[in-house]
């Protein structure tokens, strides 16, 4: 089998026409013979390039609505002949099947039908069948054939057809294929995925996952690790679809720890005041609300300011110069925020390597969707944690009831607890926290640990005594025993939240009982592993 191969013939069947007509013209400049079908027919002859339809090809007029055009023993045989075998080429001979080198598609904008959300008639007649047909045909006959089914590979083929002549090497053909492969792949994944959301299917026996490719990375978690950043065309508000102003390029952690970051600032609406989260390791090292950005990232800052240096920092509204400066104060990773006004980017501007991500708004925590983590030999998927609790959902277990301000602040320690790894226990006074356990094997050592970095912020700003006296504590899951609720308690804790469903929960009652604490329980519990 030759390495290079001419292109000789093209079929362009597309229904995104960007560079369509730049394309067609340099095939046709290069003597390539052009084939195509309705709309991508119409617009190359607009342009005064001779193009022939399939349906002169195959004897066959389009019909059914389009359905049927490319679905034809002329066109398949074209392009999965092998031109080396001497019984394929007699076939062709026999049945005036023409050789196709080139196919050019890309496919019914399924996706895009989906993101607008298309009823489910108009997402049927969105699934495309003569494409990935022709598509999987051609390159599985990579040895010949050449496949393009995306708008940035046209000057890659141009380029290859210049360097080699008017042909393509065998290198070339295959990298191509496989791209082609990956976008079928992906196709029949937004496909099946939507069907099975559609028919109320929540665990189908195949599911299938794909991404796109964003950009290499330099290393994964480790630097021995190769990785890449794939997005999955949901467009979800976050580092996903951020616009990056500044900096250098995100690493894996940096990706990682920006998307905690921005998952746990948007459970606070802009609407409901400024709020800051720092994130370190994809754990919150502080979350606050303020008066204004600047106050709410200062109370976010002085809960662990040794853990803030290096952090990601998050806010839920747009970034302004006070705020800025007072970031650039210390070394800082990442700013995500939804806007940036030009004061605030002139003095990042000065921080060359601070990235700075903006994106169009915040994301919707209620909203549905999937999650997934990978184990050895198969794939968890689970609901995204979009369990909300208000004030009205909580109940009064102890003989003392919280106060409208202590209120606030458990239901602002429960939506922080939900951003933390488990076992979490979260302190919270006057809207920011002040003390996080995170990640421990003991409730008990959570309490302990987030205790104990209270006393040291203290002591660091110069407090009589721990901001976590009279503050109110979350609990990510119940208390099994009452020890991690005393050793709260023993913390200054004055009221308590957590989910309550623990074998012992009278014996826990009645310790808060003991202790004056007043404590509500959500019936939600919140595991981050």
């Amino acid at each position: 089998m030759t390495d290079l191969y001419p292109v000789r013939r093209a079929l362009i069947s597309v229904s995104d026409k960007t560079g369509l007509i730049d394309l067609a013209k340099a095939l046709s400049d290069r003597g390539v013979e052009l084939l195509s079908t309705g709309g991508s027919a119409k617009v190359m002859r607009e342009a005064g390039l001779e193009v022939k339809d399939v349906a002169e090809v195959t004897g066959f007029p389009e019909m059914m609505d389009g359905r049927v055009k490319t679905l034809h023993p002329k066109v398949h045989g074209g392009l999965l002949a092998l031109r080396d075998n001497a019984d394929h080429v007699a076939a062709m001979d026999e049945h005036g099947i023409g050789g196709i080198d080139l196919l050019v598609v890309n496919l019914y904008p399924f996706e895009a039908a989906l993101a607008r959300g298309a009823d489910y008639d108009e997402m049927i007649e969105n699934i495309d069948i003569g494409g990935p047909a022709m598509i999987r045909a051609a390159a599985k006959n990579h040895g010949f054939v050449t496949t393009v089914v995306d708008v940035e590979d046209y000057d890659a083929l141009l380029a290859e057809l210049d360097a080699n002549d008017g042909q393509t090497s065998r290198a070339f053909r295959q990298k191509l294929a496989q791209i082609a492969y990956a976008r079928t792949g992906a196709y029949d994944a937004a496909v099946s995925t939507w069907m099975a959301n559609a028919i109320g299917e929540e665990t189908p026996r195949r599911r299938v996952f794909a991404g796109t490719f964003a950009q290499s990375l330099r290393y994964g978690e480790n630097s021995h690790q190769k990785a890449a950043f794939y997005t999955d065309g949901s467009n979800r508000p976050g580092v996903a679809v951020a616009k990056q102003l500044q900096g250098k390029e995100l690493s894996y952690n940096n990706i990682n720890d920006t998307d905690a970051a921005f998952e746990l600032v948007s459970e606070f609406l802009p609407k409901d005041g400024p709020a800051c989260a720092i994130i370190k390791h994809a754990n919150p090292c502080g979350v606050a609300k303020g008066a204004t950005l600047e106050e709410a990232y200062s109370n976010a800052f002085d809960c662990d300011r040794t853990s803030a240096f290096g952090g990601i920092v998050a806010l839920n509204q747009k970034l302004d110069a006070a705020t800025a400066a007072k970031i650039t104060e210390i070394f800082t990773e990442v700013v995500i925020a939804p806007g940036a006004d030009e004061a605030a980017q002139e003095i990042f501007a000065k921080k060359k390597n601070l990235r700075l991500l903006i994106t169009p708004e915040l994301a919707d925590t209620s909203a549905p969707g999937l999650t997934y983590r990978q184990v050895s030999g198969g794939m968890l998927v689970q609901d995204r944690d979009n369990g909300f609790i208000g004030m009205d959902d909580l109940k009064v277990v102890t003989k003392i009831a919280p106060t409208e301000e202590q209120m606030k602040d458990l239901l602002f320690a429960w939506k922080v607890a939900k951003h933390v790894k488990s076992n979490a226990i979260v302190y919270v006074k006057d809207g920011a926290t002040v003390g996080v356990g995170a990640g421990q094997m003991s409730r008990v050592d959570s309490a302990l640990i987030a205790a104990k970095k209270a006393e040291r912020m203290a002591e660091a700003l110069g407090l009589a005594e721990p901001l976590t006296k009279g503050s109110a504590v979350a609990s990510d899951a119940f208390f099994p025993f009452a020890d991690g609720l005393l050793e709260a308690a023993a913390a200054g804790a004055s009221c308590v939240i957590q989910p309550g469903g623990s074998m012992r929960d009278d014996e826990v009652i009645a310790a808060a009982d003991e202790a004056g604490l007043a404590m509500v329980l959500t019936g939600m519990r919140h595991f981050r592993h």
